[in-house]
């Protein structure tokens, strides 16, 4: 169903762009911020972001609940910001989850509101078949475009074998995977199901991989698929860790793009860079407490930057794990050129206004 997606907005997503994944926010109250909601999706459009996803892991999934009941309050108020303020390529990419009757209706509010495809968790599926995988998944993609998702285990995520990717990537309606399997095993299996399939220029690569964010984005995936070779790359990169310091991101895709373009060897800088994006992203999504503080990590920083007012999530159990507050210190403190603590501090108030 990739018919839907807007001819700009198609060349986007193959380009490969800067996809946050776009927090919640929340007042003390657990109630949501309407205004720093909103704010949230002017500094992604204003850091030079391509495109947005809303609704998925890093929004809380918890939004989904009866008590709560705000999944379409707030793709509706991002989609209110981005159709004032955003490029008409820029890729509006909804967070999918649940059985299917939930999936399908989650794709439908998504679609009712001006976006061009779903990202789909499979993680309510544990214990289905590949055929129900893959039957699920169509339905999904029947009602909007899909952009398939392998989350790692540690966060509720199945695994996910070959044999289930080599028949999704043959999905008419699939327009990109985003591949946070954490396992370099677990993400060859997507790549090397892509590159077989043939479909490589049809179906893009992004990354959420965080902690190899840089060298997914560098390095040329090459395999052989019968007589041919046949390569693979990550586009860009829809990920949590760029709901924070996106100024830097952007430009840091774009140092990725052009060392991939020049065919020459990779600059030591890049590789470089590519351990201190690693080192902040252990600091900001807690792997040392099994990935616990993850989402409080992402709004610590954001409110250090005055984005949010504090870092509160709708689960009151989820907040920073003991040691991450100093472990933000720290990689604030080692790596003062990847953040854009300046560029939000120019922009706050016409953000919040």
């Amino acid at each position: 169903m990739d018919t839907m997606m807007p001819q700009a907005v198609r060349e986007a997503l193959k380009e490969g762009v800067v996809i946050p994944a776009h927090p919640l926010a929340v007042t003390a109250d657990r109630r949501l911020d309407e205004r720093r909601q909103r704010a949230l999706t002017r500094y992604y459009i204003a850091a030079g972001a391509g495109g947005l996803a809303v609704g998925v892991h890093t929004t809380q999934f918890e939004i989904r609940g009866p008590a709560y009941g705000l999944y379409e309050p707030v793709l509706g108020l991002a989609a209110e910001v981005m159709d004032r303020e955003a490029p008409a390529e820029f890729i509006r990419i909804a967070g999918i989850c649940g059985k299917t009757a939930q999936a399908g209706q989650e794709a439908e509010t998504a679609r009712s509101l001006g976006y061009h495809a779903g990202l789909l968790s499979l993680t309510a599926m544990k214990g289905a078949t590949d055929d129900e995988l893959i039957t699920h998944c169509r339905t999904v993609a029947d009602v909007i475009p899909v952009m398939g998702f392998y989350l790692q285990p540690a966060v509720g995520g199945l695994v996910l074998p070959y044999r289930f990717w080599r028949r999704f990537v043959e999905l008419e309606g699939v327009v990109a995977i985003k591949v946070a399997a954490f396992n370099r095993y677990h993400t060859l299996d997507v790549l090397r199901a892509l590159a077989e399939s043939g479909r490589q220029e049809e179906i893009t690569l992004y990354t959420g991989n965080d902690d190899n964010i840089v060298m997914d984005l560098l390095t040329e995936h090459a395999f052989l698929c019968g007589a041919a070779r046949r390569s693979v790359r990550f586009k860009g990169g829809l990920l949590g860790h760029w709901a924070v310091w996106t100024r830097g991101a952007v430009e840091l895709l774009r140092a990725c793009h052009g060392a991939a373009l020049s065919g020459e060897a990779v600059p030591q800088s890049l590789l470089t860079r590519s351990i201190e994006v690693t080192d902040c992203n252990a600091a900001f999504f807690d792997p040392a407490h099994d990935f616990a503080g993850c989402i409080p990590g992402i709004h610590e920083v954001l409110r250090r930057q005055g984005l949010l007012e504090g870092t509160w999530c709708l689960n009151p159990e989820e907040t920073l794990s003991p040691g991450q507050y100093e472990e933000i210190d720290r990689v604030y403190r080692a790596y003062p050129h990847l953040n854009d603590d300046q560029f939000v501090a120019e922009n706050l108030d016409d953000w919040l206004g």
